[in-house]
């Protein structure tokens, strides 16, 4: 009973102390991470559809296929575990991955030309174009979110209350980042290492 009633000003004391700011920060944060899970979920999705069109025109490259499917699976995977930072991991292998993919696109000109795969490439690059805002929102977030939970006295309600640093939306991986780039708008283009996205769209 005596704990009972030690509870009630502890909680009050909790209040006082940014409690309910650290909850409302924490579900913004939240709720910037679904849209970037949103997005890279929509990502994956687009993934097969495209692997098979290429398929089409390039059935020997399975070492390729195997790339693209494996990282498409870290994506999935991530999504799953809800980390930010794993997601963001995952993401720029898929980048890398896709890059090699288009690459081999470039040794065919009617794969190029092909209407489904030029509508995937729009997609893909729509879809890596929300990532990236979803990516700033949510490290803007998550920023704000740690910086308070580490001000005092809201770092007391923080520890009592269990409220931990957040992970950014940010690529720790080296090498991660690496992958060709191949512009269409050039004839006889050839892929160039590069720290872009391969779809022409700046890395998330």
């Amino acid at each position: 009973m005596r704990r009972k009633w030690l509870a009630v000003p502890l909680l009050l004391a909790s209040v006082g102390c940014g409690y309910n700011r650290i909850q409302q920060l924490d579900e913004q944060a939240n709720g910037a991470q679904g849209q970037i899970e949103v997005q890279l979920q929509r990502r994956a999705d687009l993934i097969p559809n495209l692997v098979n069109t290429v398929k089409g025109y390039a059935q020997h490259e399975n070492d390729v296929f195997t790339q693209v499917a494996k990282a498409r699976a870290g994506v999935m995977g991530a999504v799953q575990a809800h980390d930010p930072e794993q997601m963001a991991n995952a993401n720029a292998q898929l980048t890398s991955a896709l890059g090699r993919l288009i690459a081999v696109a470039e040794a065919y000109p009617q794969l190029k030309a092909d209407q489904q795969f030029t509508r995937l490439m729009d997609e893909l690059s729509g879809t890596e174009n929300r990532i990236a805002v979803a990516r700033g929102d949510y490290n803007a977030a998550a920023q704000e979110y740690n910086s308070y939970i580490r001000q005092f006295p809201q770092t007391l309600t923080a520890k009592v209350t269990g409220a931990k640093s957040r992970n950014y939306f940010n690529v720790t991986t080296p090498g991660a980042r690496e992958a060709p780039t191949v512009d269409f708008s050039r004839p006889g283009a050839t892929p160039s290492p590069s720290t872009g996205a391969s779809t022409g769209v700046k890395k998330p």
